[in-house]
């Protein structure tokens, strides 16, 4: 109830920074955003996989962490166009076969070693279950390479799974942010129109001008050091907050201003 508390408190500040909107649904990245920000050694987290899988390929952990680094580039200079691909893209590219027994526990080992960075920002399930409360729809939109049921897996060890009406991964279509279909996708997957949709993100050329380029309004939450990840792009959120805490604030806010009209 203190979340509640503040951001009530704080309802009327938001409620004039800006004209009002209706406003039915929040869309949230997930990385950075559901999840507090982690710098992450690649190497290191395709390490776990590579001791399990073929502990005498020194340079196996290398060449898979090249291999998705690869991706991610080509997803950034296509703008989206072409999207993330998927574990299998990186699995495939650096020869491991996976039909091998040795191929699923190396595959356990490395997923467990990214769960202290999947663990959900402690402000994500009370503004979650506000939203809820407050009769808006919560999408997920997500840039990622892990399958669905590893993310599905997550969200229900963190309770936010009943919160959540719908989520959309890249590793599951042939765009990614900020490319205005991955958007399209998301607002489809819960019924909304842009117009009436918020996103949530850390990054400012995937998440904010993409949810803009669409006619989402979008909120920046500038966690994320994204080092050779970044994209220069020249854009302005429609708000800046320090963390989840504040978004329902600002979103309420908008709403009271669209009831004021």
């Amino acid at each position: 109830m203190s979340l509640w508390a503040t951001l009530l408190k704080d309802l009327s500040k938001s409620a004039a920074s800006g004209a009002g909107m209706r406003v039915d649904a929040v869309i949230f990245d997930w990385g950075g955003t559901l999840t507090p920000w982690h710098d992450i050694d690649l190497v290191g987290q395709w390490g776990a996989y590579a001791m399990v899988y073929d502990p005498g390929d020194e340079d196996l952990a290398s060449r898979l962490a090249e291999a998705e680094m690869g991706l991610w580039r080509d997803q950034q200079t296509s703008r989206g166009a072409n999207g993330t691909g998927t574990l299998d893209h990186v699995l495939a590219q650096c020869g491991i076969n996976s039909e091998s027994p040795r191929h699923g526990m190396a595959l356990a080992a490395y997923l467990d070693a990214w769960e202290p960075h999947t663990l959900a920002d402690p402000e994500a399930l009370p503004l979650l279950s506000a939203l809820r409360d407050e009769g808006m729809r919560v999408g997920i939109l997500s840039n990622t390479l892990w399958p669905r049921w590893h993310h599905e897996a997550v969200f229900s060890r963190d309770g936010l799974t009943p919160y959540i009406d719908a989520a959309v991964y890249s590793s599951e279509l042939p765009v990614a942010k900020p490319h205005a279909d991955a958007f399209r996708r998301a607002m489809a997957a819960i019924d909304t129109l842009p117009e009436h949709t918020v996103f949530v993100g850390d990054r400012p050329w995937d998440d904010i001008h993409g949810a803009q380029q669409v006619g989402m309004r979008a909120i920046l939450i500038p966690h994320s050091r994204l080092g050779e990840q970044a994209v220069a792009v020249d854009v302005t959120p429609d708000a800046v907050v320090r963390g989840l805490g504040e978004v329902l604030g600002v979103v309420l806010g908008w709403r009271a201003g669209a009831q004021r009209q």
